[in-house]
């Protein structure tokens, strides 16, 4: 190779690689579902084709129709046509499909090798970053440059840290929402962009803010307090639901309260917010096998909840206060006279004794 002076693979890391062996364990929910459609759609693939030309065929597919979109919405901030995002729907659908089946296709026609594995895995490295960069034209989320490139980032990472789970655990375990899941969310938001985009209708953006904004916090809620839930191999949830429950309420409470600021405010809801830290620790301690006992993280994050809702609105409020001059919970006494208001809708000032005596007088 041009490019090395040497090889990049010793004769010991071939070895080892050739005596590698696949693992994987999936709790996806759609999975079992979608598994009825890959099982009949190999069997329309011929025995000659090879499993890694399936395997490119699906990536090429989705990169092409990707920089179909791109060349329309160079920036992430134009509206697609509507044609653009329903191709690229249709391209990450035929994608998902023969990546599915690549496998099949080598159990089937007794061809498994490791080098299809690290074909196969090497296509979704590249692929994350395609679907990522349609995700964001599709939304036109260029409009907000920096959740844009958190979006990127963090579709990346996660690919990457299901992979060091996987070098460190022997194997690739799929989640209750995993990549299938998330493969069918981007479907469809691409379709939901598409019709939208025939229709005429601005739907991810309206009045300089995104739709989407408040999104992300509800979903930094939702997902982490299912999955820390159902895959703590210490029962967490079932351990201490009254707590866990109240732990995450509180966790959305607090996002209610930013929601609400940020309308009355007419400006974006942020999306980094310490509270998060509490799912985050959960979060990361099931990830790296548990390394701390969940129970007293949980009551620890539960105690740096509380603090952060009380410090959050107690701040709020305090800074509101101060701005309008009002007190939280004092009013004046006896309260302030206030003018009479006359009605808008009153044209002629109503004409009582005075005013008629004042007509008599001035006539005489």
């Amino acid at each position: 190779m041009l490019l090395y002076s040497e090889r990049v693979l010793s004769d010991r890391e071939l070895k080892k690689l050739g005596e590698h062996k696949y693992s994987s364990s999936c709790q996806s929910l759609l999975d079992p579902a979608m598994q009825k459609f890959w099982n009949w759609f190999i069997t329309l693939v011929p025995l000659w084709i090879a499993p890694n030309l399936i395997t490119m065929v699906g990536l090429m597919v989705n990169i092409i129709t990707t920089l179909i979109l791109v060349a329309y919405c160079p920036t992430a901030t134009e509206i697609p046509p509507w044609w653009t995002t329903a191709l690229c729907a249709a391209g990450l659908f035929i994608y998902q499909t023969l990546d599915a089946i690549d496998g099949k296709q080598a159990r089937r026609t007794n061809t498994s090798t490791p080098l299809g594995e690290l074909f196969d895995h090497g296509c979704d490295s590249i692929s994350t970053v395609v679907v990522s960069v349609a995700s964001c034209c599709a939304v036109q989320l260029g409009i907000h440059p920096g959740w844009m490139l958190f979006q990127c980032v963090t579709a990346s990472t996660l690919f990457y840290c299901a992979h060091w789970q996987t070098y460190v655990s022997g194997t690739l375990q799929f989640g209750t929402i995993d990549v299938t899941e998330g493969q069918i969310v981007v479907m469809g938001v691409m379709l939901l962009s598409s019709l939208s985009s025939a229709l005429g209708i601005p739907f991810w953006t309206s009045e300089d803010t995104s739709v989407l904004s408040p999104s992300l916090p509800l979903l930094l809620v939702i997902v982490p307090a299912w999955v820390i839930a159902y895959k703590s191999d210490q029962a967490i949830y079932h351990s201490h639901p009254i707590l866990y429950v109240l732990m995450f309420g509180l966790i959305a409470a607090k996002m209610t309260n930013r929601l609400v600021v940020a309308h009355m405010c007419k400006s974006e809801i942020h999306h980094r917010d310490p509270v998060l830290l509490a799912p985050l620790a959960l979060f990361l301690n099931q990830y790296f096998n548990t390394f701390f006992p969940e129970d007293w993280l949980l009551k620890i994050s539960m105690a740096w909840v509380m603090f952060d809702l009380v410090r959050y609105c107690s701040l709020v409020c305090l800074e509101i206060c101060d701005f309008l001059k009002v007190d939280l919970f004092k009013i004046p006494y006896p309260p302030p006279s206030s003018p009479v208001q006359v009605p808008s809708s009153q044209t002629k000032p109503v004409q009582g004794p005075m005013t008629r005596n004042r007509k008599k007088t001035s006539k005489s």
